[in-house]
């Protein structure tokens, strides 16, 4: 009996989606099955299930195979990635090679000869045999390989300089393939940065998923190729490929999947070649609403009341890669709308917002953000919203556009809340300005989530807890054990830890005497301030995150 046939029997398919399956294949020749698949009448999995059953070939969940060395060398890597198959077991003579085609008889018959051995194939989706390829041969080594024997190479196996036209190189459609497959699978993998790093006999290319560099898996050879690969990015970025000894800074621009991706190019001239990192911009991973960045429904409701204000300042407070910025595009989209208008300068603007006005910092031509906020003013704004105050100057030009009637975002570089006056004492804003324009401090930290597929409890070492940490007798965490899902780290995606100070009679009192950070949490704490530890222990309890991510992004 067909496989249609049984799909038909099953209800799993109609006559009226056969037809149109049937019209599919006979216009662009694409086999029924496969047919079936693009028009979405049925997930590959599903169909190979059923295909499974009818041809008695076993179906393999590939998240639970560990292949060893001696079964991966035996097929070439050249046929792994031309048929997309691999092998997953080698046992008494016979070769079990998971695969996407039950038909391809031919690819069989050849790894037979090939290899001497009996072959049995077992079904997997496609996307689970890339994933697989991936992981075991590395990345773009199907492109590598049409790219190998293509260029002089010298003993070491690297390209020998002067051998090739680097323009000509990377406008080749290999490395303009290789190049979007490296961009392709950061944006997959949710990464925020790509760093391409050459070394004397290797190039490195890490990806920086959920705030920790995580190495892709690259095939040795892409080490020929790096001066190409690099010319690529710098083509894209509209860079000067000829130039290699300074610096350079570029942009690119460019779709996946109907999402506009912004990626910011660095490239800086180091030992063995260009270092080149590239920040991933995508505005669908940015634009949260303030529920969904963690904040509990106490810190929400009390930073959603200083963020409908009239007038005076709010400061997010964290080191870099805190999600300051993020926090502040929440804050602005929860209240931009036709009857406010808010302003921006930031430098750069990361992200275009609806309804918002932004204006880039260039210092290159005078334009700073103390510069900007002058002019700002005089555009009849509700809401600014300042990327960074760095200076004295531009500390003092946010005080006097709130003192002015004007509600101040901005971002600053402290540790924890408290610290946010005394840091703009420092700068030599006067306290008495700060006590009567400071509305509300916010620190906050960025900590990775529990994988919610390999999320498992356990008892914790009760010695090894924190001393701060209490914990019931008998009351178990929750930890990630480690899956495909999260790249066996127990961790996928980022939630944040907030500790926001509203300011009080008690607390300003205290910053006109120039009293010290810790004053001000003492006092802040007898009106209720949760610090960030304290906000970390809670969602540790809730299994929103670990104590290892917490004790590390707030350690004392």
């Amino acid at each position: 009996m067909s496989i249609t046939q049984i799909l038909l029997d099953k209800g799993l398919l109609t006559m009226e989606q056969l037809g149109e399956a049937a019209a599919l294949h006979k216009a662009e020749g694409l086999r029924l099955d496969r047919a079936i698949i693009q028009l979405g009448m049925l997930t590959e999995r599903r169909l190979l299930e059923v295909m499974s059953e009818q041809l008695h070939i076993p179906m393999a969940n590939l998240e639970d195979v560990t292949i060893d060395a001696e079964t991966l060398r035996a097929l070439p890597s050249k046929v792994v990635y031309r048929k997309k198959l691999v092998p997953i077991s080698r046992t008494n003579g016979t070769l079990n090679v998971a695969t996407s085609d039950a038909f391809d008889l031919y690819a069989f018959d050849d790894i037979r000869l090939m290899t001497g051995l009996n072959i049995q194939p077992v079904l997997a989706p496609r996307e689970d045999i890339d994933k697989l390829i991936k992981a075991h041969y590395g990345l773009g080594g199907d492109t590598l390989d049409e790219m190998v024997g293509a260029d002089d190479v010298d003993a070491n196996g690297s390209v020998v300089e002067g051998s090739e036209d680097l323009l000509e190189m990377a406008q080749e459609a290999s490395v303009i393939k290789l190049v979007n497959e490296i961009i392709l699978e950061a944006v997959n993998e949710r990464a925020s940065d790509i760093h391409i790093e050459p070394y004397e006999h290797q190039m490195s290319i890490r990806y920086r998923i959920d705030g920790v560099l995580q190495e892709a898996s690259v095939p040795p050879q892409m080490h020929r190729f790096q001066a190409a690969i690099i010319s690529r990015v710098k083509i894209l970025a509209s860079l000067n490929i000829a130039e290699r000894r300074v610096p350079q800074d570029g942009r690119i621009k460019f779709n996946v999947g109907g999402r506009q991706i912004d990626v910011r190019v660095s490239v800086i001239p180091m030992l063995y070649g260009e270092g080149v990192v590239m920040r991933l911009l995508d505005k669908s991973n940015v634009l949260f609403t303030l529920p969904q960045l963690g904040m509990d429904e106490q810190t929400f409701a009390l930073f959603r009341g200083l963020i409908e204000r009239p007038h005076g300042i709010i400061l997010v407070t964290g080191p870099t890669g805190a999600g300051k910025t993020t926090t502040l595009y929440a804050a602005l989209n929860a209240i931009v709308g036709p009857g406010i208008k808010v302003i921006t300068i930031e430098d750069p603007a990361e992200y275009n917002l609806a309804g918002v006005n932004q204006i880039p910092v260039n210092s290159a031509v005078g334009m700073t953000f103390e510069r900007g906020l002058r002019a700002i003013l005089r555009h009849d704004p509700d809401v600014v919203m300042i990327g960074e105050i760095r200076d004295k100057e531009t500390a003092e030009a946010a005080t006097q556009a709130s003192l002015t009637g004007h509600l101040v975002l901005s971002t600053l570089h402290t540790n924890d809340a408290a610290s946010a006056p005394t840091r703009l004492i420092e700068m030599g804003v006067e306290p008495f300005l700060v006590s009567s324009t400071l509305v509300g401090a916010m620190a906050q930290r960025l900590v990775r989530k529990i994988c919610s597929k390999c999320k498992a409890e356990y008892e914790p070492d009760r010695e090894k807890l924190p001393k701060d940490f209490k914990l019931d007798p008998g009351v178990k965490l929750i930890h990630g054990t480690g899956c495909p899902n999260c790249r066996n780290t127990g961790y996928r995606g980022r939630s944040g830890l907030y500790e926001l100070m509203v300011m009080s009679d008690d607390i300003a009192h205290k910053i006109m005497e120039r009293a010290p950070s810790p004053q001000l949490v003492a006092v802040a704490r007898k009106s209720g301030l949760r610090l960030l530890r304290d906000d970390g222990w809670v969602k540790v309890r809730a299994g929103v995150t670990t104590v290892d991510e917490v004790v590390m992004c707030t350690a004392v």
